[in-house]
């Protein structure tokens, strides 16, 4: 199979780890070019007319890719919901944008789907141990299951503890003055998991979700460890 990785290029060390995963896994990879945000955020904010701008960045892209043979995985999971279920709600007789829509998955779904035929590589060097594994909205409601979890399981000597419960975070809520302390707040009973778990390892598919309950361990008196990405986590478990 053939992957194009697309998504949030301000989140680096994520979009390295997943390319490095990928590879290992003898996936060719070729990032996206020309890429624009997946305009979730302007959705989110009412600017359909900035959604409709970026998508039409974007989707002439990513289906010539789709044409030329290749999957599509992002690393952030609203990016990957932005493309399977929003956009395709929102513009129905796109045909190059079905074809983008059939075409995209979650890493993690990705991998999953590989594990099923025997062609993802179990070679792990190194356990995790204790994972607190906090469950993205944004894939959650992609009704593929917990894929993330499930991959997580198959590193041997590793315990996964998986917390559905949002974080708070909602986009650009919690970045927003007056509503911070609100989504700090939101977020207290998925600090109180992590704390209580004392876990080797602890983080989120989405990014922002992983800093937000790093933000609330800061604020709280456990000792904070940072928030560690589930590429990552796998990446440390292959030892690469």
């Amino acid at each position: 199979m053939f992957t194009t990785c697309y998504g949030n290029r301000n989140e680096p060390n994520v979009g390295e780890d997943l390319v490095a995963i990928l590879q290992h896994n003898d996936i060719q990879v070729r990032l996206a070019e020309k890429e624009q945000c997946c305009g979730m955020p302007k959705l989110e904010l009412g600017d359909l007319e900035a959604v409709a701008r970026a998508k039409e960045a974007n989707v002439p892209v990513l289906a010539k890719l789709v044409d030329e043979g290749w999957d599509i995985v992002a690393p952030i999971p609203s990016c990957v919901l932005m493309f399977k279920q929003e956009l395709p709600l929102m513009f129905p007789d796109d045909e190059q944008l079905k074809k983008v829509q059939n075409a995209i998955y979650d890493p993690f779904e990705y991998l999953m789907i590989r594990h099923a035929h025997d062609r993802l590589k179990t070679d792990f060097k190194k356990p995790l141990g204790k994972v607190v594994y906090h469950a993205a909205c944004h894939q959650r409601v992609q009704n593929i299951g917990s894929k993330t979890s499930q991959l997580l399981k198959l590193i041997p000597d590793t315990e996964v503890e998986v917390v559905e419960r949002c974080s708070g975070h909602d986009g650009t809520y919690a970045v927003k003055s007056e509503y911070h302390k609100i989504s700090m707040k939101i977020c207290r009973p998925v600090v109180n998991k992590v704390k209580q778990a004392n876990a080797d390892y602890y983080g989120s598919d989405c990014p922002m979700a992983g800093h937000q309950i790093e933000n609330g361990l800061e604020q709280s008196d456990a000792p904070s460890k940072p928030t560690t990405h589930p590429f990552s986590m796998l990446r440390i478990a292959y030892g690469i």
